[in-house]
């Protein structure tokens, strides 16, 4: 009586099958990985504003409750170098541009695209948060708002 032979291994169906998996599984990492960066950039620049209006706040407790000024010029300048460096820190974008401030409110129009080459931050001065935009506020000038473009679309606002 003869036995019948049987190989061990596996069938090359096998094998692409398991290959056409693991491909499958890769490619779907990569593409969610790039996404998963931008937001955790877009949530470091929303931190970001976070810190700036907390240092306006400190500003305003050691100036009488006045803010910089209305324009970037005070901002770039004193503001940024005394209260947003202070004690060595960095105030940059996660790209490591550094940030700068600019008058707002946020322009709107053109492609309405992320630009990673200008990391601004708006002022609004006298005005409050309303969603992505800026309303006037009647409470005068001891009002600020601050917005910035996020790189996954849409426009962070925050306000002191």
């Amino acid at each position: 009586m003869k036995q019948l032979q049987t190989k061990k291994g596996f069938t090359i169906i096998e094998v692409v099958l398991v290959l056409a998996i693991a491909a499958l599984i890769f490619l779907m990492v990569f593409i969610a990985l790039p996404a998963l960066q931008r937001s955790q950039r877009d949530t470091q620049r929303r931190h970001d504003l976070d810190r700036v209006v907390s240092q306006i706040t400190s500003y305003q407790t050691n100036n009488r409750n006045k803010l910089p000024g209305t324009d970037k010029t005070a901002y770039n300048a004193d503001f940024k170098a005394n209260y947003m460096k202070s004690g060595g820190d960095l105030f940059q974008d996660p790209d490591g541009t550094e940030y700068s401030f600019e008058n707002g409110p946020i322009p709107t129009g053109g492609s309405g695209t992320y630009d990673n080459t200008k990391d601004k931050i708006y002022i609004n001065a006298g005005a409050v948060c309303d969603g992505e935009n800026v309303t006037s506020n009647d409470k005068g000038a001891s009002k600020v708002a601050f917005q910035m473009r996020m790189e996954g679309g849409g426009v962070a606002c925050v306000n002191n």
